[in-house]
């Protein structure tokens, strides 16, 4: 899969230290695989979840961080949307904010 951006899980690890390897090892995933639909995604992330409007919440490093992605499988094109704490996420989905990030 092609990701954009990873400038994004840089700017959060700086931020975020102990966030750097989970993301990083997210993102050696991502990049490695060919998925074609979200049953694919979840053979690789198993809590992966779908929220609509083409976006995806992966839970990174133990379900302490979100990161929300809008995926286009025909393009195998992954577009970053958001990362934040668990508690960050909380707030903006409470707010039903999510799905248009």
């Amino acid at each position: 899969m092609v990701i954009i951006s990873q400038r994004i899980i840089n700017e959060f690890a700086k931020q975020y230290p102990l966030a750097a390897e989970p993301l990083n090892r997210w993102y050696k995933q991502v990049a490695e695989a060919d998925w074609q639909n979200f049953n694919e995604t979840k053979q690789t992330f198993n809590t992966t979840d779908f929220i609509g409007n083409d976006r995806y919440v992966f839970d990174i490093g133990g379900n302490n961080y979100r990161l929300v992605a809008m995926i286009h499988f025909k393009k195998r094109t992954l577009y970053i949307r958001f990362i934040g704490t668990h508690l960050q996420y909380d707030r903006i989905n409470k707010q039903r904010l999510i799905k248009n990030i």
